[in-house]
């Protein structure tokens, strides 16, 4: 074999390459689209799992505050629950649906959720409170009195 032979093979060898590759891509493609794959027409399967809220923990001289981020869901789909120093938050998956209606895709939905805290001594339990608006649910965990910072005494010098 000559250089020029050498040479015109490579070439032939990456054309043919090229040719298949061509040929393969739309293939994968083809493939992600078929019913087996189709990442388009299957459901979301958002209610198949527990997720976490975020949250974010405030706290002022006076309470301690949770802001969970939760949006879609009404009040009455959340329960919380303290038992000793433990606080739950929880909501059970719900899914949207029409009467007389077929569901075709699913790309969200309410999952299930619990979350779980645990509270130091300070707070004042039988005064939690729970406020849903606007897709938070605000959660205040006021302090005991004898948590709540006192003011500064001045002490005179005798």
């Amino acid at each position: 074999m000559n250089n020029y032979t050498t040479k015109f093979k490579i070439e032939e060898d990456k054309i043919m390459k090229l040719a298949t590759l061509t040929n393969t891509v739309p293939g994968l493609f083809n493939d992600l689209l078929s019913n087996d794959y189709n990442l388009l027409s299957k459901p979301y399967k958002g209610t198949d799992y527990t997720t976490h809220p975020p949250v974010n923990i405030l706290e002022n001289e006076d309470a301690f505050y949770l802001e969970l981020a939760v949006p879609g869901y009404s009040k009455k789909d959340f329960h919380l629950e303290l038992n000793q120093n433990k606080l739950s938050i929880s909501s059970e998956s719900k899914s949207a649906t029409l009467d007389n209606a077929e569901n075709i895709k699913t790309e969200f939905s309410r999952p299930a959720f619990n979350r779980l805290f645990t509270l130091p001594n300070t707070i004042n339990g039988e005064k939690i409170t729970a406020k849903y608006e606007e897709g938070i649910l605000l959660v205040t965990l006021p302090k005991r009195e004898e948590a709540k910072p006192k003011p500064a005494l001045s002490i005179a010098v005798k």
